[in-house]
């Protein structure tokens, strides 16, 4: 691995950040004390910071030469309400709080560019720290882009990257189009007639015409969107009753769409909302839909994913660059890429065994209460930003 030298020689000093803001997370639009270490490490390395858009945000901005090309460099910084399983000294001071997605990781390897950047200025134009919070569910990107983070920080390109637990370490992926899923929510309720358990002809039973609302919507992935368009609908909540022996007034249903592309989002929404309201009336009852579209399908731009892949293979070789599966989780760079150009990589976070005596039970995953960030990828995760951003002001696009 082509790693530069000046961020192996800091890798110890920026890890301890990192595992400060591991024992200290902060859930979205939390992230005060987050953002104060980001900042107050960005002003002592002379990089002049902008705070507060998306309430906790952090722009940092190294400027070099005469040209007003761009570039932005994206981490998120929030944490999950988990309780963490780890002991370890860095595991969380704060119960019900845990950097189970490696977001603290994520700041540190950018926070290690940073100071790199601020010594180093191998580059004409400008490099945009962009540090976002309330990745997880608040929308923390589309607040920044609300708050004008394109206008005040005008740039041609943004990139981001997330670790991936299970690759080997020193193995990166990146494709071209959509690579993560929107993430949409529905609430059905069905409202019928109580009655007597004995007597549910004197009723409306919900709880029935739930369970055909459940089968009916299936039917939707498989027989009104095309094979090869991906779609997902999960029931994961049936909500309905308080007594075995009564025919309950109402059922509720909720859960989650994703797809990766809103054409499909589109055709789901409406043939949901045609399916409870047609088998509802079928059945003499109503019901209330609620559709609440999150995050947008996560779509890397070509030329930019292109770039990027080129970028890694300089560093990791072409073979350990891998093509990116899309997954039907969710990210809110999703907005960014709507406003800009721009890529979103995943860096490999190994399999677990870099974790240290304490930790959980559980597989090193995201998501997981056993989970920890590996630092082994601090120095590799920031020369890729150094040499990305680098090589886009030199080079920039076609």
């Amino acid at each position: 691995m082509n790693i530069l030298d000046s961020l192996a020689t800091q890798a110890a000093s920026i890890t301890a950040i990192r595992r400060d803001i591991h024992a200290h997370p902060e859930l979205c639009f939390e992230e005060k004390r987050t953002a104060d270490v980001i900042a107050a490490k960005l002003t002592e390395w002379g990089i002049p910071i902008h705070r507060g858009l998306g309430t906790t945000g952090v722009v940092g901005v190294v400027k070099n030469g005469t040209s007003n090309r761009a570039v932005g460099l994206r981490a998120d910084m929030d944490a999950l309400p988990m309780q963490e399983f780890n002991t370890f000294k860095h595991a969380s001071t704060h119960k019900g709080k845990m950097h189970a997605c490696g977001h603290d990781g994520h700041v540190a390897m950018l926070l290690a560019a940073a100071q790199h950047f601020a010594r180093n200025r191998n580059f004409d134009g400008t490099v945009y720290l962009i540090f976002q919070p309330a990745e997880e569910g608040g929308g923390g990107a589309r607040e920044m882009i609300k708050d004008g983070l394109f206008d005040k920080f005008p740039m041609e390109a943004v990139f981001g990257m997330h670790n991936w637990p299970g690759a080997p370490v020193g193995t990166f992926a990146v494709s071209a189009g959509p690579v993560m899923a929107s993430s949409n929510e529905f609430k059905i309720t069905i409202r019928g007639k109580g009655a007597h358990a004995a007597m549910p002809q004197n009723g409306i039973d919900p709880v029935p015409i739930a369970c055909e609302i459940v089968q009916a919507c299936q039917l939707i992935v498989s027989r009104n969107k095309k094979p090869i368009d991906a779609g997902v609908i999960s029931v994961t909540m049936i909500h309905t009753g308080e007594a075995t022996n009564v025919v309950p007034d109402s059922a509720e249903l909720q859960g989650t769409v994703r797809t990766f592309t809103v054409e499909v989002l589109d055709m789901i929404e409406r043939r949901m909302k045609q399916v409870a309201e047609h088998v509802c009336a079928a059945h003499d009852a109503t019901c209330e839909f609620e559709f609440h579209r999150n995050y947008p399908p996560t779509i890397n731009s070509e030329k930019e994913a292109a770039f990027s892949r080129e970028v890694l293979a300089s560093i990791v070789g072409a073979d350990n660059v891998l093509r990116q599966e899309p997954t039907m989780g969710a990210e809110d760079f999703a907005y960014m890429l709507q406003a800009r150009p721009g890529a979103y990589c995943f860096i490999s976070n190994g399999d677990g065994g870099h974790r240290e005596m304490g930790h959980g039970e559980g597989p090193c995953m995201l998501h997981n209460p056993s989970y920890d960030f590996n630092d082994e990828l601090i120095p590799l995760g920031a020369t890729y930003w150094v040499k990305l951003a680098e090589s886009w002001l030199a080079k920039g696009r076609a």
